[in-house]
């Protein structure tokens, strides 16, 4: 019996304690509790969300700051307020008789600007990506940490973890993000595959026929840039895969293919009418003018503006124009000797370590052909613009007779889901490249899966540094650099003329800093379009004169935007177009960058500056380019 009795004691004993926990753990979790950004900003209006748990709606908690009571709103994601931090500040949250209580040290704004500033400093002087991405994220979780009120030590040590747990993971779980990684992938695995089963020898030698010299080859790089129009991944990763070989024979940089295809992917996808750009750019600009209540549609404010799409435009003139005189300055002239200096073999083993050189490979018994190569690509091109139309296709919108066949078709591609077009086509190309290698008895099954995942390890490095660039501008985003960057732009007082002009350094500054023309473009627009309205209003404008400007501006956010991401280490197609050139990617942007500003300060005097106070947009480009013309004659050597 005393076993028997121990047992129910025992029992009833560990029922108690299952009980009481289950009391204390509902009364706990029945509370209310308040949430707050992950950084707080002095300045800056942000959100202080109450989580009220089930069956306390009734009982409404109190939420006092500095002892005020703030009355709370309501969503569709609970209770909240907005409140702007200036000074230390003390919240309390009442709930019946508990009292939850924090004291707020909002973090200076200008200390926003550290992370990517000293991240892009470090990579352009140390001339390496992954410790200066990594410091500049350190620098930026110490932060927050240290004014969350731990010590300095702590705020290291807890910064340098949330890197890994906090900004690193929400990297990776972005939709978005993780669909750019699988696509990378896919291209690295197909590209690859051509690569061993003869296909890239084979286009090597039908171009060379046609790419003959340094000229041709760059010429012809270019021109199948403008070809792939509708995407700037799928044309950086494509062209570059494609033309390397060839550019490797002629003795073309590394450096130099890289900028080709950079300057030629983010500016013809910017302002092309069909493009996966269209979307976003249209409802930006809607979203303008319906605060404006302007009387158009956001495609015919887009048409009106491309003429002063001055960078983008004046690039796409200035690349031909390098490669016609065959002269080159600054850092690039340096890697263009170089490069014809060098041997072939050691040209292709820049940026490619001896183990991904051995798995690219191609067996002395494979027989080149073209047609392993073309086909996969060209399923990549066609299968990228057929999943763009076919996932924003609109029945309505077709069988509209008000509309054109142009507006159709970019309404279309504006409203398609990209990143699962782009999957879509790189995943049937890998699949056909299988296909072609093994029914051709090039290599089995076996040999042709680890041809592909050995093309997957040839994508790691830039995953790594794109996952880091994301991290980064997740961190620039809590700690609101764009915020600091505009705040500049709308506290300086001045005439309206001036506003394009400003629109566009600062939107250059800002897709620089934070590494994203998309991300700069989406805090801009909603701030810069309502501004120029209201400041030409105040300056006595009416609707004529203020269009212009109104067109002006609408394009240099876009031009801006594009300036910006050329020049910057951390953005995501300049990392790609050193991918998909196996350039060293630091090398590229010191590279690049000269070229992009030249450009890009033309386009500010010349261009966006004069048309704002009235010159002919014709006069600008003739005066712009006659400017890039006479630089490139007096300053550019000849390189042959």
């Amino acid at each position: 019996m005393v076993p028997k009795r121990i047992a129910l004691h025992l029992s009833m004993f560990i029922s108690f304690l299952l009980i009481s926990f289950t009391v204390f753990a509902d009364n706990n979790t029945r509370q209310s509790h308040f949430e707050l950004p992950p950084a707080i900003m002095k300045g800056v209006s942000c959100t202080i969300r109450v989580t009220e748990p089930e069956g306390l709606k009734i009982i409404q908690p109190q939420l006092l700051i500095n002892g005020v009571k703030r009355e709370l709103s309501e969503d569709d994601q609970g209770l909240y307020c907005e409140y702007t931090f200036n000074e230390t500040t003390e919240i309390q949250l009442i709930q019946q008789s508990k009292i939850e209580k924090k004291r707020i040290v909002p973090i200076p704004l200008w200390l926003s600007i550290l992370p990517p500033l000293i991240a892009i400093m470090m990579a352009l002087i140390t001339k390496e990506v992954f410790s200066s991405l990594f410091i500049g994220l350190l620098i930026g979780t110490t932060v927050i940490y240290k004014y969350s009120g731990v010590g300095f030590f702590i705020a290291i040590f807890k910064g340098a973890f949330s890197i890994i747990d906090t900004y690193l993971m929400q990297a990776l779980l972005n939709h978005e993000h993780l669909s750019i990684i699988i696509f990378c992938m896919l291209i690295g695995g197909m590209v690859t595959l051509i690569s061993l089963n003869g296909g890239m020898k084979g286009i090597v030698a039908i171009l060379s026929k046609y790419a003959n010299n340094r000229r041709s080859g760059q010429m012809i790089t270019y021109l199948m840039g403008l070809l792939i129009f509708f995407d700037d991944y799928a044309n950086t990763l494509v062209v570059g895969n494609t033309m390397r070989p060839v550019t490797d024979k002629l003795k073309i940089s590394r450096e130099k293919l890289a900028y080709l295809i950079d300057s030629t992917s983010a500016p013809i996808a910017a302002i092309a009418f069909i493009t996966t750009w269209i979307g976003a750019e249209l409802s930006y600009i809607q979203q303008g003018i319906s605060e404006v209540g302007l009387d158009a549609s956001a495609y015919s404010v887009f048409l009106q503006s491309l003429k002063y799409s001055f960078y983008p435009l004046l690039t796409l003139f200035f690349v031909p124009l390098l490669i016609w005189q065959k002269r080159d300055f600054g850092a690039m002239l340096t890697a263009e000797r170089q490069a014809i200096t060098n041997k072939f073999e050691d040209i292709q083993k820049q940026g490619r370590s001896p183990q991904i050189m051995k798995e690219l490979e191609v067996a002395d018994g494979v027989k080149p052909r073209w047609f392993n190569a073309v086909i996969p690509v060209l399923i990549v091109v066609f299968g990228t613009l057929a999943g763009l139309i076919y996932t924003g296709w609109d029945t309505a919108i077709w069988s509209s007779q008000a509309l054109g066949f142009t507006t159709k078709l970019s309404k279309t591609i504006g409203d398609s889901d990209v990143f699962n077009a782009l999957i879509w086509s790189s995943l049937a190309g890998v699949f056909s490249a299988i296909v072609l290698t093994t029914s051709q008895k090039i290599l089995n099954l076996k040999e042709s899966i680890e041809g592909l995942i050995n093309g997957f390890k040839t994508m790691f490095h830039a995953i790594l540094i794109l996952t880091l660039a994301w991290s980064l501008a997740l961190l620039t985003d809590h700690l609101h650099t764009a915020e600091f960057i505009t705040g500049l732009l709308t506290a300086i007082n001045i005439s309206p003329q001036f506003i394009p002009a400003l629109t566009f350094v600062f939107a250059a500054v800002i897709a620089f800093s934070t590494g994203s023309s998309w991300g700069t473009m989406a805090i801009i627009y909603p701030l810069i379009l309502p501004a120029i309205w209201k400041i030409g209003l105040e300056a006595g404008m009416n609707t004529d004169a203020i269009l212009p400007l109104f067109y002006n501006v609408v394009s240099c956010v876009l031009a801006g935007s594009v300036l910006g991401d050329h020049c910057s280490p951390i953005s995501d197609t300049t990392i790609l177009s050193s991918l998909a050139c196996s350039c060293n990617h630091i090398h590229h942007v010191r590279t690049q960058m000269p070229y992009a500003l030249l450009v890009g300060i033309t386009a500010l005097v010349v261009g966006t500056l004069p048309s704002a106070f009235g010159m002919p947009v014709i006069v600008s480009y003739l005066l712009a380019g006659a400017i890039l013309f006479g630089f490139i004659r007096l300053k550019g050597k000849v390189v042959e």
